[in-house]
């Protein structure tokens, strides 16, 4: 089974249309992305915040020509915000216009919980979009147990059943990609489900290319010396070490102020665009000196 898209022979193929969408893929993350989409198989990526997760998904829906569904998981999210909910208000306005006669129809009754009154959530919108989306579940580890057995469920074929309508199927599953920062283990049923791919900080030569690929008018001066900061950064004991993203916003803060060569002063004033945490601020203030680049 090959991937919908004829000029996707490969891993390499792979690799270079995720670079035409600005996203730069190492050869294990490239490699696990290609199998999941060959193969059908969700794919669950771990790593620290902001290396770049939730970024493939958006760059595969984008390179792909399919649509990128999102499901942002939170504590105490529940089966109707992720599947439908019915849209009780309107519900309520169709049931004043009727008049009595009207209401005491059956007719009447099952018409209010028909297909316009229905509200579609990310996880129903993926099952009827099926092989034309991306579906993202991020995050899945801030969910409950429950909620996650609840998608291991509905991993395995696609398709709900919704008692006022039947049953919805996919006629060909989504692209599923699941992450997770780890803030709790997830079950090994639900791993098993899944193609697993540790995403972890890059290297610093590719870190360079990276902020030159999503910030192109940055000078290759600039993206070095943020890139050697923030890897000194990382090397302390800090609750939450930079990601990539915060690469980028620290390069973006100091083009739009002009500076190319960052000082001590410079780096005090922009601190908050990549610490973003009380205690970590205190902590990397008291280095200054240590991550300050030279020259």
């Amino acid at each position: 089974m090959a991937p919908e898209n004829a000029s996707l022979s490969s891993v390499s193929d792979l690799t270079r249309l995720l670079e035409t969408g600005g996203y730069l893929a190492d050869r294990g993350l490239a490699t696990a992305a290609y199998v999941s989409l060959t193969l059908g198989k969700p794919l669950l990526l771990e790593g620290e915040v902001g290396v770049g997760k939730t970024e493939l998904a958006k760059a595969l829906a984008s390179v792909l020509d399919r649509e990128l569904i999102r499901l942002q998981c939170y504590e105490g999210i529940d089966t109707n915000q992720a599947l439908y909910e019915w849209d009780y208000a309107r519900q309520m306005l169709q049931i004043r216009a009727l008049s009595e006669a009207e209401l005491a129809t059956d007719e009447s009754v099952d018409k209010l919980f028909g297909p316009k009154f229905l509200l579609e959530r990310p996880l129903l919108a993926a099952i009827r979009r099926g092989d034309r989306a991306v579906l993202l579940i991020d995050e899945i580890d801030r969910a409950d147990d429950e909620f996650e057995a609840f998608l291991l469920e509905l991993l395995s074929d696609f398709q709900i059943t919704i008692p006022e309508l039947g049953t919805v199927a996919a006629e060909a599953p989504p692209l599923v990609v699941l992450t997770s920062n780890r803030t709790r283990e997830l079950h090994d049923a639900l791993k098993r489900r899944c193609l697993y791919h540790w995403v972890g900080y890059p290297d610093p030569e590719r870190e360079v290319e990276i902020v030159m690929t999503r910030a192109p008018a940055t000078t290759e001066t600039l993206a070095r010396k943020i890139v050697e900061m923030v890897n000194r950064l990382r090397s302390l004991e800090l609750d939450k070490p930079p990601g990539v993203a915060e690469t980028l916003d620290w390069v973006e803060t100091m083009s739009v102020l002009g500076v190319d060569d960052p000082d001590k002063e410079s780096i005090r004033d922009t601190l908050g665009a990549v610490v973003k945490d009380h205690d970590d601020m205190q902590t990397v203030l008291g280095a200054l000196d240590r991550i300050a680049v030279d020259g």
